[in-house]
């Protein structure tokens, strides 16, 4: 008899020590699958889905954080840094990203610029033209200058004559017109519109530049894309959801995001959305362009 309770005494410890340690992989597999994932964005109309999904609490949900910056360059300064997990950017910062060895992919397309990234200056563009020297005030580390060397080639510029200044957005909106310069800006929404009423004047956008793409996308590091490809799959969704609620109601989600884009004007909000498209759905004709440049779209996803 008593060896019977010994041995029913050792089966259930047994049994006991397996059901904990069962609990114990399922706990760890929960807490590995709830890691939070921090996303980098800057101000820009195509981001709008992500300040929305983050005020709606719909990223909160997923334990997925929002860090706001003022430019690209320093969205992609804290990926390299090992600060976020996501960015949201143009190829520009995935191209950038993949040269410098990080094994990056995009999951998500959001919008292509279609006037929303926009060459200002203070002159004509016959002034440009003739002129001796030419201050160019860009984020060089970021598709501002693929855009820049576009209009230069479109127009015939002399690369010679122009000083290229590296400047973040907050700087580069400050600048006033200096009537002993001829000055040369790349900007974007929202921007633009504060340096057009300082008196500068569009003499390019990419909705004429047709020879560049400007894309922006979700990129992340391929492994954390494997670790967390559940709560990315409801991620997209969310992108797309919170797409379309902004669509649907722009003066409610006006109230939510305005703080993310400078607190631009209300009409400005709206115009802004005809100067970018909407491709979380990639259409043919955007992915066929991304082929052609090497921007990979195997990882996108659905």
């Amino acid at each position: 008899m008593l060896v019977f309770k010994y041995v029913i005494g050792v089966v259930m410890k047994k049994i006991i020590f397996t059901i904990f340690l069962s609990l114990l992989v399922l706990s760890s597999c929960s807490k590995k699958e709830d890691k939070e994932l921090k996303i980098s964005t800057n101000p820009w109309i195509g981001y709008a889905p992500l300040f929305y999904a983050k005020e709606m609490g719909y990223l909160n949900k997923l334990n997925i954080s929002l860090i706001h910056n003022i430019s690209l360059s320093e969205s992609t300064k804290l990926y390299s840094m090992g600060k976020v997990d996501m960015i949201a950017a143009t190829q520009h910062e995935y191209f950038s990203l993949l040269k410098i060895g990080e094994d990056i992919v995009p999951i998500s397309l959001l919008d292509r610029s279609d006037g929303g990234d926009i060459v200002l200056s203070n002159r004509s563009l016959n002034e440009l033209k003739s002129a001796d020297k030419i201050f160019a005030y860009l984020e060089i580390d970021s598709i501002n200058i693929d855009i820049i060397k576009d209009f230069i080639k479109h127009h015939k510029l002399d690369m010679n004559k122009i000083e290229f200044i590296n400047a973040d957005q907050v700087q580069i909106a400050d600048l006033q017109i200096n009537k002993n310069k001829n000055m040369l800006l790349v900007t974007y929404v929202p921007y633009n519109y504060t340096l057009e009423k300082s008196g500068f004047i569009q003499l390019a956008s990419t909705k004429n530049l047709n020879s560049i793409v400007v894309v922006d996308g979700i990129l992340i590091n391929k492994k954390v894309l494997q670790d967390n490809k559940e709560k990315l799959l409801k991620f997209k969704q969310i992108i797309d959801k919170s797409i379309t609620e902004i669509t649907k109601n722009k003066q409610a989600s006006y109230k939510l995001v305005k703080k993310y884009l400078d607190n631009m004007p209300y009409n400005e909000y709206i115009e802004s959305f005809e100067l970018i498209k909407w491709e979380n759905i990639p259409s043919k004709e955007i992915l066929d362009k991304l082929k052609d440049i090497n921007y990979e779209s195997k990882y996108l996803l659905k």
